[in-house]
Order: C-alpha cells, then sequence, then structure tokens
C-alpha cells in the first residue's frame, strides 16, 4: 500500500459521517509542485463539506492553448480540470476548491480559461537589513518586518496567497540588495551575516530623511544597532533558494528591482563609492550582477532604475552606458556560463528615455521590457490613467512595457469595489503593448500587520496585511486573470466569508464606501506618494504642503485627464459662462456624501445581523465607517473650500459664515474619524509624509476654522512656500 501512495497518479477516496457524499480526487504527475497545492487546497475544503464528485487534475499540452489557461470538462459528478501547463491544472484546481468552500460546486459547467494579462504582480519594497534597506525603510512597518523578511514561515504564507488569488510575479525592491544576497569572489568581505535593524528613533528625524532614497543608512542608526537574526550569508542564499524554489511550485515568478547607484551594506571597503566615473563600484556591480544570475536558477530577471542617485554629465546616455556596463554585462557574463538560461531585464522608464535605452541595450541577450508609472502613485483614483497616452505609440511588441501600479492610498482600510478594479484593468494597454503589471505602495510594507490593534492570532502570530485586505488582493487578481468575472461571484464570497449577514447589503456597503478614496484623489491631486496620503490628509511636512488646509483645497488641483474641475477652474468657467461638462466640485462633495450616507445606513442595518463572535467583520464594518465619515470630512472641506473661494472673490460675509459652517461640520466628522480609526490602529512612521496619528491631527483640522475666520479678501489663494 505504501507503493502505491507514491505513484505518479494518486487516488483518493472519502466518505462523509452520514455516508452520502462521496469525494475522490486523482492528481496527475503532469501537474507538478503547482498541482500539488492545488489538490491540498481542494482536499482542505472537501474535508470541511460533503462533497459528491470525482475531480481529476492533468496537463495536455496543446500547440495553440495559452500559458496558464485550463478547461474544465463535467460529465455528471466527474470533473476534470485540464491544464495546458502547471499553473493551468492549478488554477483549475483552485476553481473547484473555491466553489467547494462556496457550495457552487453543483453548478459547475463545462469551460475554458486563459488569462487576460500574463502577468500579475506584487511590487514589494522589502527591509533586508538596517545595512541594506529599501526605499520605505523609514517607516514603522519596514522596521517591524525585517526580521520577517528572514522567515520562511513568512513566505510560505505569502507567497500561497499570491497563488490562490491568481498573482505569478513576485517583485522584490530594494535599493542594494547585493550584500545581503550574494557572495561576490572578487569582493569577499562585503558579503554580510546576520541580519541587523536599529533601535534608534525614526520620528523626530524623520525630516533629514531624503525622499529619494540617499542617506537612508545614518550613522547613528548603526550605532544604535541590534542583531534581529544570527544567520551566515551560506544559510542566507540557501533561505533565498528556497522561497524561489516555494514560489515556483506556486506559478510564480520572482524578481530583484534596484534603484541606482546605492552602495549601502559595502561598508566603504576597497574603494567603492556612488560615483558613476569610480572604475571599482562598476566592476563592484558588475560582479555582484553576475553572481546574483548564477546564485539563483530560480530567478526570473532584474529590473533596473536610471535613478534616484545617478546624476551624470551626459545625462540618459551616461547613465545608460553605467546601467550596460554593470547590469548588462554582469547578466552576459552569468549567460555566457548558462547559455541556456532566459533570463529577463526590466529597465524602468523612470527618469530616462526610450531612445538611450533601446541604442544601449540593444544586443541584450534575452527578453527586454520598460515599466512605466501607470498611476503614478495612485491606482485608486482613475479607472483609465491617461499618463501613458504618449509613450504608448512608441511600444513595439518587441519591447513591451511593465505597468507600476502604485498604492498609496489605502494602508489601512479594506477596500472592494469589483466595478472601479474591473474598469482599471480592462483599461490597460492590450497584450501588443502590456508585458504585465506589478502592484504595491512605496509607502508602507505589505508584510505581517504592525498597524491594527487587533492583528494577533489565536497562535499568537500577527496576521499578514494581504489577510486585513483579502478582498482588495482577491478583487485584483482574480480579475486581472479574468476580467468577466460577475459581481455576483464577489459578493457570494464575501457571503461566505461573513455568513451572519446580508451578503448583498455587505457587498454594497463595500462598494459604496471604496468610492470615496478615488473620488477625492482626483479631486485633490498630488501625484507622488510625499504630495498625497488620502487616510490621513497628509503630504510631506517639508517638501510639500504638511496637512492639508481649506487654503490648498481652495487652490488645489484636480487629476490631469480627468473630467473634474478644481474650485478655481470652475469659478473661471462660471464667470466666463462657459458650457459646464466637467464634475464640478459642488458634484464632487455630493458624490461623497451619497456614497457615505449610503454606506452609514446599510451598516445601521448590517450591525445587528452581524454574529458576536465574528471579529473580522466587525473591523470590516468599521472600516467601511472610518471611510464614510472621511468622505463626510472631506466633502464638507470641499464645501468650505468653495464658499472661502467666494468670500475671497466678493467679500460677501454671508459666503465666509457659509464657510465656517462647513468647516465646523468637517471638524466634527473629523473627529467621529478620528475615534474609530484610533479603535482599530496605531498611529505610524510612514516613510513619504511622516506621522500619520489620525486623532492627533485633530488639532490640525480644527485649523480650517481659524483660517476662515481671519481670511482677509482677496488674499491669494495659492499660499506661497517659507
Amino acid at each position: 500500500m505504501k507503493h502505491v501512495l507514491t505513484l505518479l497518479t494518486v487516488l483518493v477516496a472519502l466518505t462523509s459521517p452520514t455516508g452520502a457524499a462521496s469525494f475522490s480526487l486523482t492528481n496527475d504527475h503532469s501537474t507538478g509542485g503547482p498541482g500539488k497545492f492545488a489538490e491540498a487546497e481542494i482536499r482542505r475544503e472537501a474535508a470541511t463539506k460533503p462533497t459528491a464528485a470525482q475531480i481529476t487534475l492533468t496537463v495536455e499540452k496543446e500547440a495553440k492553448a495559452a500559458a496558464q489557461s485550463y478547461r474544465i470538462v463535467r460529465v455528471g459528478a466527474n470533473i476534470r480540470v485540464i491544464g495546458a501547463d502547471e499553473s493551468g491544472a492549478m488554477y483549475g484546481g483552485l476553481d473547484i476548491a473555491e466553489a467547494i468552500r462556496m457550495g457552487t460546486l453543483d453548478s459547475v459547467k463545462d469551460s475554458d480559461h486563459k488569462p487576460h494579462i500574463e502577468r500579475r504582480g506584487i511590487k514589494f519594497n522589502i527591509p533586508l537589513d538596517l545595512r541594506t534597506p529599501s526605499y520605505s525603510d523609514n517607516s514603522t512597518s519596514a522596521q517591524a518586518n525585517i526580521t520577517e523578511m528572514w522567515s520562511l514561515e513568512f513566505w510560505h504564507e505569502f507567497i500561497d496567497r499570491m497563488a490562490q488569488d491568481r498573482y505569478n510575479v513576485l517583485t522584490l525592491w530594494n535599493l542594494h540588495p547585493f550584500p545581503s544576497i550574494v557572495k561576490v569572489p572578487e569582493y569577499p568581505k562585503i558579503a554580510l551575516d546576520d541580519v541587523w535593524r536599529t533601535t534608534a528613533d525614526l520620528v523626530k528625524p524623520f525630516e533629514s530623511f531624503s525622499p529619494r532614497g540617499t542617506g537612508m543608512v545614518k550613522p547613528w542608526m548603526l550605532e544604535s544597532h541590534e542583531v534581529e537574526k544570527r544567520i551566515t550569508i551560506d544559510e542566507k542564499i540557501a533561505f533565498w533558494r528556497a522561497v524561489m524554489d516555494h514560489a515556483h511550485d506556486r506559478g510564480i515568478e520572482v524578481y530583484w528591482f534596484t534603484w541606482n547607484v546605492f552602495t549601502n551594506g559595502t561598508g566603504d571597503q576597497y574603494g567603492i563609492t556612488d560615483d558613476l566615473d569610480n572604475a571599482t563600484t562598476r566592476d563592484y556591480f558588475r560582479k555582484s550582477v553576475r553572481e546574483t544570475v548564477l546564485t539563483y536558477p530560480r530567478l526570473a530577471g532584474i529590473g533596473i532604475t536610471s535613478g534616484e542617485n545617478m546624476e551624470h554629465k551626459d545625462g540618459s546616455k551616461g547613465k545608460e552606458e553605467w546601467l550596460w556596463a554593470t547590469y548588462g554585462e554582469g547578466i552576459n557574463d552569468a549567460l555566457k556560463i548558462q547559455p541556456e538560461r532566459k533570463f529577463r531585464l526590466i529597465h524602468r522608464l523612470h527618469e530616462t528615455g526610450l531612445s538611450p535605452i533601446l541604442k544601449q541595450w540593444k544586443d541584450y541577450p534575452g527578453p527586454f521590457e520598460f515599466s512605466y508609472k501607470y498611476a503614478v502613485a495612485h491606482m485608486y483614483a482613475s479607472r483609465s490613467p491617461s499618463f501613458i497616452k504618449d509613450l504608448l505609440p512608441e511600444i513595439t511588441p518587441e519591447h513591451r512595457t511593465w505597468l507600476t501600479v502604485r498604492n498609496d492610498d489605502l494602508y489601512s482600510f479594506r477596500w472592494g469595489d469589483p466595478d472601479f478594479a474591473r474598469a482599471f484593468i480592462t483599461n490597460m494597454p492590450g497584450p501588443e503593448k502590456l508585458a504585465g503589471f506589478y502592484m504595491g505602495p512605496d509607502g508602507y510594507i505589505w508584510g505581517r500587520d504592525f498597524l491594527s490593534r487587533d492583528a494577533v492570532a489565536a497562535d499568537g502570530r500577527r496576521q499578514l496585511v494581504w489577510d486585513r485586505q483579502w478582498f482588495s488582493f482577491n478583487l485584483w487578481g482574480r480579475l486581472s486573470y479574468d476580467p468577466s468575472l460577475p459581481d455576483s461571484h464577489f459578493q457570494r464570497l464575501l457571503g461566505t466569508r461573513h455568513p451572519s449577514v446580508s451578503a448583498e447589503k455587505l457587498f454594497a456597503a463595500s462598494q459604496s464606501s471604496s468610492r470615496i478614496i478615488p473620488q477625492v484623489t482626483r479631486f485633490n491631486w498630488g501625484g507622488i506618494d510625499l504630495h498625497w496620503y488620502p487616510e490621513a490628509n497628509l503630504s510631506h511636512p517639508k517638501q510639500y504642503k504638511g496637512y492639508y488646509t481649506v487654503r490648498h483645497f481652495m487652490a488645489g488641483k484636480t487629476m490631469p485627464g480627468e473630467d473634474v474641475f478644481s474650485i478655481s477652474e470652475w469659478r473661471k468657467a462660471l464667470s466666463a459662462k462657459k458650457a459646464i461638462t466637467a464634475q464640478t466640485p459642488p458634484e464632487v462633495a455630493t458624490a461623497l456624501e451619497r456614497d457615505a450616507d449610503t454606506t452609514l445606513k446599510l451598516l445601521t442595518e448590517l450591525r445587528p445581523q452581524a454574529a458576536v463572535t465574528d471579529k473580522e467583520l466587525a473591523l470590516t464594518l468599521g472600516d467601511y465607517e472610518a471611510q464614510a465619515l472621511l468622505g463626510r470630512y472631506y466633502a464638507a472641506k470641499i464645501r468650505s473650500a468653495i464658499d472661502l473661494a467666494e468670500f475671497n472673490a466678493s467679500a460677501d460675509a454671508a459666503t465666509q459664515t457659509s464657510a465656517l459652517k462647513h468647516a465646523k461640520n468637517a471638524l466634527a466628522h473629523w473627529k467621529q474619524y478620528a475615534a474609530i480609526y484610533d479603535r482599530q490602529y496605531t498611529p505610524q512612521l510612514l516613510n513619504r509624509v511622516g506621522t500619520a496619528d489620525i486623532p492627533a491631527l485633530t488639532t490640525k483640522a480644527a485649523e480650517d476654522i481659524e483660517i476662515i475666520r481671519t481670511w482677509k479678501p482677496g488674499t491669494e489663494p495659492q499660499q506661497k512656500r517659507k
């Protein structure tokens, strides 16, 4: 019998306690590691529900079948999942597991499935070590997660969640990861043992950190370091190989991304500096890239940036020559040793241009693609960002582009609006232009949850951020694989997770609350993360505006390419008696109030139904309420700014009185918002806007009243920076 279990095909028959429902699962060896994962998921779901079905997972390669595609063929109780490859079999198997969980297995029919977007990824700024930081390391979430980055348990959980939600690319972003992940024979003293973090207070000196990543590691941080984990460089290499093996068994490609030129972790050894003209630095980078490729056979590629620390007298030409001499030649060196290796290079279109890139990289020996910031830092704004429009004609099928989809909008709240996500995804360029996308924040770490007050599970471990925001991750992953999935599917998914309440009302509350952040971000646009963090109404206190006052809203600009009027644009159109075709500021406020009111009404109906034992549901409803109250705050603030603009122009005292009334309402809404936020979340240091302490910001929210009370008509709306 033991020998039978080792056969390449496994058949298991289970019977429910009543004997009524029979279940069997056959998983052919052709499905590989991904198929084994799907098999385990099916068994786990079937063990909790009586399931009458005979399920088979297999791979049948067809020349015309798209990668990751699969077919489901049903004859009575016999269900065959036929993948075009291992990933396709896994995705089909996960469909079956989900159908068992949601009680819809009986309705599974013959169907064909293929990915809408070929590569669907996560952007993960990874805090490897105090000495080799990422772009986000001067933050609470990064410092708390350094140890987690060296936990296989964490990566197993994270990668499994990715596969369940149909993501197949993991991009790991670090300023200069090499000392923490590889040994370079020519520079042996640089490889770092152990994992460090700093115990120094980062809050007070926050403004001393550059938003461009330079000076991320300061001497006083190193002086106050502690060793978080004892581990040799050889053990680190074995660790990352194991992570990549696990990702491979979930159909996931892994990439390292770097910014340049950073030499963190080199310890001023061998004469290495950040200077582009330093020959030793060039040689060190070339050798480090070579060894990274050779050390990690599962590594799918490298992504590079011609910034943020790459000033060169010859501009883009000089920067591209440096990148080719280091990354290009380093990869070439490795591929001469491993000529069968297919290794992708992704070149970000950040602080450079297409022409110098294509000229310098014309001889790259593998897949070569670009990467573009699709929505700058705010994916939760427009359903169809316009920034890429001028670039698209220059993108060819030979060198397609990836889309960097930055989420620096929602670090705290549970979000879920499939209408928005579906439109965003289907509005992306087609496959002739698009290689794939990866989404993620620069200002927060998607590791374990150190933001929620109630983030510790029964086993004592902190939950993943993914588990808090599971519905959002599910929407973006599933819809990027198949945007035809209807809203009813996601409504049932929510209902299965929280069966004590009306699935229809819960889904409606999710949608209405999730419309608030996109609406206000389209109106009060700040493109990069240090310009706008909507959950706290914050921007960088020194390099931008700090907390946004009523003055800022009065003088603000709207998102480019969107049919939304700023207050000044709207007033000019009215004055010129032009036809009003765009959304006006009063209409923005009305839309925010409508979604907030809808959400709050639904919550009064949902809360009496909610099971006391469903702690996650209570937190979810709290997030919906918080977003609704934030929507009311922004609506009142916008109305206050509209009236202040009128008072500034006309000196009509009635408009000042109205502006004051709205500002007082806004403050009341902020206080309610702060109370709910504080109940669920802790203050946190964010690397781009400083400390987000919502209750403490109530003092800032109150300043609008004094601004309006002391306003002098005819004042310049745009306050000059000191």
